[in-house]
């Protein structure tokens, strides 16, 4: 039974399709009310990063939820918020140690351009007040992150409420000219990034903002050891803050607490959020350090970036048991492992028809399709790849996240992101639904003879 608009009431993310019911879930497998099995191998949207049904997790809620279950933020605090903090203190870059709690990605995003904006403007710069950002990249569906992102498919109705943000190449290796190996290259290297502060002067920008490794934009595409190194040099030497967008990629889920921890550098504003709570209730962050949040402090006395259930006692509750949940069983290294395994096993997926390269970090994979491998050209963006893969992969009982567009308003991925706790024989279904989903995908479009090898 599949439930879908107009029948019932419920306003569906999308209108035009049906929608199996959940009924339960444990480990990386979700039940639909047909006692159909799905293997979650996306996550969700990136986010299942402890597996469902942790029942430390779900306890923790309602504990909290029967002792407090709303406090108004700008009166009181409450120790879990104060706990989830200390524990996040300890676990991220060392000087950013002050988290502001929210509930959802975009809504950090919102949050940390805000802060940065706000910071320069304290400080006595209010001209300080652009912001830099990647394309293909996204940072949230709210109207700043959303003007932060790069997705043309996404702003074509918001075009007149977006502000305007200067945009620079991402690293995208794959297609890039320099396949990633450019010395010189401004997008690979980072080059671009000074280039566009010099041409709209570092006295008009406040903030240049990345996902330290790319999330479903570039599928899973990893920049080069030195790529942040230089990006962190440009932002020093411009008075530019550097913001790290860790929603998707933090929490553990590139094999490091964060993904710029590999990196070997620290931005001045860090958001988290998907993997903080396990999925279990809507939470995200945003990570400052002292130098920052004590100019706020000592000038207007506040973020100006209200949110009625901030720093919600049982979002943080949530948070909490699920960060500790990750510490005490190790998830990060267990994912990390699970990670190498599982790129391991994916290598296999660039033999097969329409599969371009098959890329990633820890437990986050891209496997991006193209209709000639020679020339990486991407199917038509009419041919809907990658969501009729998707589909058929979810027929197969195979969750995957889709991308598209990425290829100059072409291109054609799909996303990996199981839970840390995935198996070696789940690693190896996935890619055995992954391999049957894709022939059906070539078959259903009559497709297969007419894809390059």
């Amino acid at each position: 039974m599949t439930r879908r608009y107009p029948d019932g009431h419920v306003f569906y993310r999308k209108l035009t399709r049906a929608f199996p019911a959940i009924v339960r879930a444990e480990g990386c497998w979700l039940e639909d009310e047909t006692g159909k099995r799905y293997l979650d191998a996306s996550g969700g949207a990136f986010v299942a990063n402890v597996g469902h049904g942790v029942k430390t997790i779900a306890d923790a809620i309602g504990a909290q939820a029967a002792r407090a279950a709303y406090v108004n933020g700008t009166a009181f605090t409450t120790p879990v918020a104060e706990e989830l903090a200390d524990e996040l203190a300890k676990l991220g870059p060392a000087d950013l140690d002050k988290f502001y709690f929210l509930g959802s990605g975009s809504e950090a995003v919102e949050a940390a351009l805000k802060l940065a904006r706000q910071y320069w403007a304290e400080r006595g710069k209010p001209s300080k007040r652009k912001v830099i950002a990647r394309t293909p990249g996204y940072h949230g569906n709210t109207l700043l992150a959303l003007s932060a992102s790069a997705r043309g498919h996404y702003k074509t109705f918001f075009s007149g409420w977006l502000v305007d943000v200067e945009m620079i190449p991402a690293p995208y290796a794959y297609r890039c000219p320099c396949r990633g190996e450019g010395p010189d290259c401004p997008a690979c290297s980072g080059s671009a990034l000074e280039e566009k502060i010099l041409a709209v002067g570092a006295d008009n920008i406040c903030a240049f903002i990345a996902e330290p490794v790319g999330g479903s934009s570039t599928g899973a595409s990893v920049p080069r050891p030195d790529y942040y190194r230089r990006i962190r040099d440009i932002c020093d030497r411009h008075h530019v803050l550097f913001i790290a967008d860790e929603v998707l990629t933090g929490a553990g889920r590139t094999g490091t607490w964060t993904a710029l921890e590999a990196y070997g550098v620290q931005p001045d504003i860090m958001t988290m959020g998907k993997g903080l709570s396990g999925g279990y209730v809507p939470l995200s962050a945003v990570a400052a350090p002292r130098r920052i949040v004590d100019t706020i402090a000592a000038g207007s006395g506040a973020l100006m970036h209200a949110q009625t259930c901030s720093h919600n006692p049982v979002a943080c509750a949530a948070g909490l048991a699920a960060v500790r949940h990750i510490v005490q069983h190790g998830l990060v290294e267990r994912g990390r492992q699970a990670g190498e395994l599982l790129h391991r096993r994916l290598d296999a997926l660039r033999a097969l028809p329409a599969v371009g390269d098959v890329r990633g970090r820890g437990l986050l994979a891209g496997v991006e399709f193209v209709e000639d491998k020679q020339s990486r050209k991407p199917f038509p963006r009419a041919a809907h790849f990658a969501e009729t893969f998707t589909e058929l992969a979810q027929e197969e009982g195979l969750i995957v996240w889709p991308n598209v567009g990425h290829a100059d308003g072409e291109g054609d991925l799909a996303m990996l992101a199981p839970p840390f706790i995935i198996a070696e024989s789940e690693i190896d279904e996935i890619v055995r639904r992954f391999t049957r989903s894709l022939d059906r995908t070539l078959r259903k479009l009559d497709i297969s003879k007419k894809v390059a090898p």
